[in-house]
């Protein structure tokens, strides 16, 4: 599915340029009917010269669009999305990226005539490997949707959920690379431990949880199913089992995704 009109970035950082990137690299958009507003000048000129795309400095000066992708900083939505409103054209679509901000609070700033999904990817996007919840707000109906799920599906995978699991999905997949570093970073200083060098056990360390990874992803199998293919009675994954679940891995994870959530709601005001 390609879309149609003209696009807006609203933001030209990390998942910005991703995103953008993504889009046009799968021919979802032409260059030519894309605009990027970032105020840093540097930024704006290499985003140009890379991707052979309009930028400018000011929201006032993006023109005409019929999708707007709001990749700022939360504390700046509301007022942007307010600025944004008369530049999108009558039944357009505004998409917001912002942790914790809810659809309601861009809706509020917006024409009743637009439509309002909100958005929350994860770094991996950047790489194209993102996973991407997506919900709708006020307005938006199949084609919105779909619209967005083709915007996000050029960075990875899209699910689509309720507004009221967001924080859930803050915890899970939003902060969810943070705890699997940590895991990376774990397995290869335990390579290094027992006698490998940095390089080495941090390449074998990474391709393991990226292969694992896959694996579950491809095969539809549950982790479970998978986890009891790789364990022999008696045997050294067994043994090293063992260990993670007696010192409570699996609640562990739990408990940091909970955490997590519960701190996006805090910081949305819930």
């Amino acid at each position: 599915m390609a879309i149609e009109g003209r696009l807006g970035l609203v933001g030209g950082g990390n998942m910005g340029a991703a995103l953008l990137g993504g889009l046009l690299a799968k021919a979802v958009i032409e260059p030519g009917r894309v605009v990027v507003v970032e105020k840093d000048a540097a930024k704006a000129a290499a985003l140009g010269e890379r991707f052979g795309v309009e930028t400018r400095a000011e929201l006032a000066a993006m023109g005409r669009v019929n999708v707007a992708i709001l990749a700022i900083k939360p504390a700046d939505v509301a007022a942007c999305a307010k600025a944004l409103g008369p530049l999108v054209g009558e039944g357009g679509l505004v998409i917001s990226l912002a942790a914790g901000v809810s659809s309601q609070t861009v809706a509020a700033e917006l024409p009743p005539n637009l439509a309002v999904v909100r958005a929350m990817p994860n770094t991996p996007a950047l790489i194209g490997r993102g996973a991407t919840a997506i919900c709708p707000g006020r307005g938006a109906d199949a084609a919105a949707m779909q619209t967005a799920a083709t915007i996000f599906e050029a960075a990875g995978r899209v699910v689509v959920v309720a507004e009221r699991q967001m924080e859930a999905v803050t915890g899970l997949s939003g902060s969810g690379p943070g705890y699997v570093y940590l895991i990376i970073e774990a397995l290869a200083d335990a390579g290094v431990r027992l006698g490998l060098d940095r390089p080495t056990a941090l390449s074998l360390a990474a391709a393991t949880v990226g292969g694992s990874a896959e694996m579950v992803m491809r095969s539809g199998q549950h982790p479970a199913a998978l986890k009891d293919q790789v364990t022999s009675p008696g045997g050294t994954t067994m043994a090293g089992l063992a260990v993670l679940e007696r010192a409570g891995l699996r609640g562990l994870l739990m408990d940091a995704v909970a955490a997590a959530a519960a701190r996006g709601a805090e910081l949305a005001g819930k």
